[in-house]
């Protein structure tokens, strides 16, 4: 009994060993006409791909560059805020100066004429 059920497994195995074989023979043979280009179609097809990866970097390139271009924008404009407070900064310490010496020059003008005689007109 057991020889028989080894027996009949090894057939069924086999047949499914036989029909498996088959199909993938079929499958190759479908398969053939497709792979059997010619040297030049492969030569156009290794150029098409070649294009289209070549495309495929320049639109990464042009991105990587366009947001390169963004950052350095928004740098620039946060340096150029900076240099606008500076500026006022500047502006009002020159102010400042300029206040202050016109304050020194009135003291200075105003100890001269102090220190000046004066001659009162006689009536």
């Amino acid at each position: 009994m057991a020889h028989l059920s080894k027996v009949l497994i090894s057939k069924i195995l086999m047949s499914f060993i036989l029909i498996s074989s088959i199909h993938l023979a079929v499958a190759n043979a479908a398969d053939a006409p497709k792979s059997k280009l010619t040297l030049e179609q492969r030569a156009d097809k290794a150029r098409i791909d070649s294009q289209r990866l070549e495309q495929a970097q320049l639109e990464k390139a042009r991105q990587a560059a366009k947001e390169t271009a963004e950052r350095e924008d928004k740098i620039k404009q946060q340096s150029q805020t900076h240099d606008w407070e500076a500026q006022q900064k500047l502006k009002a310490q020159k102010q400042f100066d300029e206040r202050e010496s016109r304050e020194q020059k009135y003291l200075r003008e105003a100890k001269e004429a102090a220190a000046k005689e004066r001659k009162i007109p006689k009536p």
